[in-house]
């Protein structure tokens, strides 16, 4: 059983920066691919970022493409999120994944197996 836990989520005027933290337990993240999703209220999930079990690859959702950078630390079992120039428009939950497949990385939240509880940005304007 794996278990995800996100922190560094809070409040943050527009502009500003963040960085979110997602710590594996259960089992070596080092194997896989490792994504962040975001939901707004009243809105579906949103693909943000994800990253090949390597860190070599990455890929962004457009709306935070050039403002946001997924990294991790095999050593740690962590996942971060680096958030800047954040807006208003980027308030949400947001959550960590774990993708148990073996190949390319992902973009659809069915592709995750694992999801942590979620911590949330605030953006004030």
């Amino acid at each position: 059983q794996v278990q995800l836990v996100e922190s560094g989520g809070g409040w943050v005027q527009a502009g500003g920066s963040l960085r979110l933290s997602c710590a594996a337990s259960g089992r070596t993240i080092s194997n896989y691919n490792m994504g962040w999703f975001r939901q707004a209220p009243g809105k579906e999930r949103e693909f943000v970022a994800t990253i090949d079990r390597s860190g070599g690859s990455t890929y962004y959702g457009d709306s935070v493409k050039g403002r946001f950078a997924i990294s991790r630390d095999n050593g740690k079992n962590t996942v971060y999120l680096h958030m800047s120039n954040l807006k208003p428009a980027d308030t949400a939950v947001y959550y960590c994944a774990l993708d148990l497949r073996y190949g390319r990385i992902a973009v659809q939240s069915s592709e995750y197996a694992y999801w942590g509880q979620g911590t949330q940005v605030t953006v004030s304007s």
